[in-house]
């Protein structure tokens, strides 16, 4: 689970799924600059299934459609140094569920809040990076604004190696301070403005098993305090402060006579709002001339929250209907391919996820406002000295 912010989680949760495999992001980077500069352009579309008849009570059934795009550049500095640019600009529109209702029968249903959410998102980060001979560190800064959020980010990496350079030692540090400032629409909100300060840790080390295989351990830690309710929606109060701790492993396995890999990552889960959650990713990353072609599965599971419930409790102190608490199960598909052409890189990507409250292996009650959407990318990357 992630931090859930006021109107943008689904943004923030798409921007980190960008990767097919995040667990190994930053886990083994090379020891000396780049020797070239990169420069990338990727557009995202992201559209969520329309609820059907059954679920919604009131209110629009069509849900968000988020179009994302990504430009970068990254280029050596020196001997020791690089430095890159991020900049990401991601407009939605449509609706969300405000509140769960009950039937006439006494089933939960969804009371949406209109096709009236507009919002745009501007991103900016700068990340520098110094290299040496057994390992580098990064240092980053984040600014993201949007109609009703705004978020000031650091983070600091470093990985080394030793062993004879068969063992990668990774550890990092972030901390985000945010600003929820909610816009008053067709849904009535009742805050003016909050804060909200996110604090995280990781360590991590991978080890060479042999010339064909790499297996990694991590750990993170992160912890959120403030306001992290949602002001959108009818009755949402969540905790003031989150503990979240998470146990990553994967393995890398490459064959040689088939010229491909084979990617497998586990992640355990574990918070103080009482949620956990398992996930289990298999990708095959397959290399031909210049193209590679990378499909893969993912398969997650989550018990809900404490105080979650999808009928409205007004005795207890903390109380959500929010699906994203709930306990679920959750299947993702996806095919990412790319091409080489001299110096031109092409990418495009293709991801189907699906979720049900049967599919989770953990007891708790149903949702039902659990989201299913469709991802497709296309990008270009040019590389020139």
């Amino acid at each position: 689970m992630q931090r859930l912010p006021a109107r943008s989680p689904l943004v923030r949760r798409l921007s980190q799924t960008v990767a097919v495999l995040p667990i190994y992001q930053g886990s083994v980077l090379a020891d000396a600059p780049p020797t070239f500069t990169e420069v990338g352009l990727r557009y995202t579309q992201y559209t969520e299934d329309a609820l059907s008849d059954d679920k919604v009570l009131f209110g629009s059934k069509d849900r968000y459609d988020i179009n994302i795009t990504q430009l970068w550049i990254e280029a050596p500095v020196g001997a020791s140094w690089s430095v890159a640019l991020d900049v990401q600009n991601d407009y939605q529109t449509g609706a969300s569920p405000w509140f769960v209702g009950t039937t006439s029968e006494g089933n939960p249903g969804v009371i949406m809040s209109g096709a009236s959410i507009q919002d745009n998102r501007v991103e900016v980060g700068v990340t520098t990076r110094y290299f040496w001979a057994d390992g580098n560190a990064g240092f980053n800064v984040i600014h993201s604004d949007e109609d009703d959020y705004e978020a000031v980010a650091w983070s600091m990496d470093a990985a080394w190696n030793t062993n004879r350079n068969t063992r990668t030692w990774t550890a990092s540090a972030s901390s985000s301070h945010d600003t929820v400032e909610p816009t008053q629409e067709k849904i009535p909100v009742f805050i003016d403005k909050e804060k909200l300060d996110t604090h995280s840790l990781y360590f991590g080390v991978s080890q060479i098993l042999s010339r064909t295989a790499i297996v990694k351990v991590g750990l993170s830690y992160t912890y959120s305090e403030g306001f992290l309710s949602d002001p959108y929606k009818l009755r949402d109060a969540r905790p003031e402060a989150h503990h979240r701790y998470t146990l990553a492993t994967g393995l890398r396995q490459h064959f040689v006579p088939l010229d491909g890999s084979l990617h497998a990552d586990y992640r355990y889960y574990s918070d103080d709002w009482g949620s956990q959650s398992h996930t289990v990713s298999l990708g095959w990353v397959q290399q031909w001339d210049r193209h590679t072609l990378n499909p893969y599965l993912r398969y997650y599971s989550q018990g809900q929250a404490d105080f979650f419930s999808p009928v409205a409790d007004f005795t207890s102190a903390y109380y959500s209907d929010d699906y994203r608490l709930s306990s679920f199960g959750a299947l993702t598909a996806g095919l990412r391919w790319t091409v080489e052409v001299g110096d031109w890189t092409a990418e495009a990507q293709l991801e189907r996820y699906v979720s049900d409250h049967g599919w989770s292996t953990f007891a708790g009650e149903s949702a039902p406002g659990l989201v299913d959407f469709w991802r497709g990318t296309i990008g270009i990357i040019w590389r020139f000295d």
